[in-house]
């Protein structure tokens, strides 16, 4: 998978694709998708979610330029592969998953993997409460409309990966926080996925 996927989509930070290697996806994806694992698609994990081609999830560990003393956050846990794979490269990690027998299961998964360690939290990302601060934030469905409220999560000098928009063309974006009140925001690459639970829809014009 490293080899035939993840660096032929210019993943290519050591300490990125040894984190991969290090976590057996075949252990985060559903018994009945066993097989397709390493497949170079999304897999379908229930309740309406899927997880992350593993070249996206490789594109974002590596976007967000992890460091060992940051501390991070996910959101849309899912079955927690993502999430144990951040928490290889930096001191801290949360992840929030909004169906709580997913975030039960990331959790077992997670723990399972050698030198993992993830604070999974069964809640809604856009309730009114803090999210707290991040040096690192990954959104892991995109957002219809661009909503700052993963930016403002953010230290200063934090990043944030966040798909944003409308199929058939969706924009990621690479956000960083250059101060209390600037961010500026880098387009990466074209990509189409799920959108987050509970993220606000796309306006449409009514006739």
């Amino acid at each position: 998978m490293v080899d035939q996927q993840i660096r032929t989509w210019e993943v290519l930070d050591p300490r990125v694709l040894d984190a991969i290697a290090r976590v057996p996806r075949e252990a985060f994806v559903p018994t009945e998708f066993h097989d397709l694992a390493f497949a170079d698609a999304p897999i379908p994990i229930g309740f309406g979610q899927s997880m992350l081609a593993p070249k996206l999830q490789g594109r974002i560990l590596q976007a967000l330029e992890l460091k060992t003393q940051d501390k991070a956050l996910e959101v849309g846990t899912g079955t927690g592969y993502l999430a144990a794979c951040m928490s290889l490269l930096v001191r801290e990690t949360a992840s929030i998953e909004i169906v709580a027998e997913l975030a039960a299961l990331a959790a077992d998964n997670v723990a399972r993997v050698p030198g993992a360690r993830v604070a999974i939290e069964a809640r809604d990302a856009f309730a009114p409460a803090s999210l707290g601060a991040y040096d690192a934030i990954a959104v892991t469905g995109s957002l219809p409309v661009y909503d700052d409220r993963f930016e403002r999560a953010l230290t200063v000098g934090g990043r944030l990966f966040v798909v944003v928009g409308v199929p058939p063309v969706m924009e990621a974006l690479l956000v960083r926080r250059v101060d209390a009140t600037e961010w500026v925001r880098e387009s990466l690459f074209e990509t189409v996925i799920e959108p987050l639970a509970g993220a606000t829809g796309y306006p449409r014009f009514v006739f």
